[in-house]
């Protein structure tokens, strides 16, 4: 069973599991293939169609010859809270995995690959083609450019602007976005410990002195 308000509005190909609650205020326009146990607050919006100058918006007719969008995707256990927009893929279906932890007023653009155990912080916002790692943290308000790359188990700072990729477990803020150091807690969420922690931290600083 799915729990849905009933101001909600739900059109177009959109397919869900079960133990989902999609919250009022709520549109989901398919292609949408959501999968269990999930939770979308408030007035997200879910499926609009891609941010691109050239794609055509109205209705979608294959037949006709409009481009049609390729798709959102959304795993299972993942919670997307109010206001957030999730858009429709462009070249590749949108995709967020599981367990992933979309706080408010959050933006994910066309053809962005959020991980699993993803979270991002209220008011960041992803731009087109983004990729995000398995248990990576963007903070509040982030701004990440177009293609970028966040590697598994990173964090960005609060009101970072990224426009370069950020490697796997690295530790990244400011304006320009750079590195410092090791993401202590991402590295042992991934299962890093004892000599291997002490390995990797050791690319991030190889003057020992290690990070948190």
């Amino acid at each position: 069973m799915n729990t849905l308000h009933p101001t909600a509005i739900i059109s177009g190909e959109v397919t869900m599991g079960d133990g989902n609650v999609i919250g009022p205020f709520v549109v989901i326009t398919g292609p949408v293939s959501i999968g269990d146990a999930n939770w979308i607050g408030a007035g997200a919006v879910i499926g609009a169609v891609p941010e691109v100058r050239s794609f055509p918006h109205l209705p979608t007719d294959g037949p006709d010859g409009h481009e049609e969008p390729r798709g959102v995707r959304i795993g299972d256990h993942t919670v997307i809270r109010e206001y957030s927009q999730v858009h429709q893929g462009w070249q590749a279906a949108t995709v967020i995995g599981d367990r992933a932890f979309i706080m408010n007023q959050s933006y994910i653009a066309h053809d962005c690959q959020i991980g699993a155990d993803v979270t991002i912080a209220g008011g960041a916002r992803l731009a087109g083609h983004v990729r995000v790692g398995d248990g990576a943290n963007i903070g509040l308000g982030a701004l990440v450019h177009q293609r970028r790359e966040i590697g598994r188990g990173a964090m960005v700072g609060m009101g970072s602007v990224v426009t370069r990729d950020v490697p796997d477990f690295a530790k990244a803020y400011g304006n320009p976005l750079r590195v410092h150091g090791l993401n202590l807690r991402g590295a042992q969420a991934a299962g890093y410990q004892g000599e291997d922690l002490a390995l990797l931290a050791a690319t991030f600083d190889p003057s020992g002195k290690g990070s948190r």
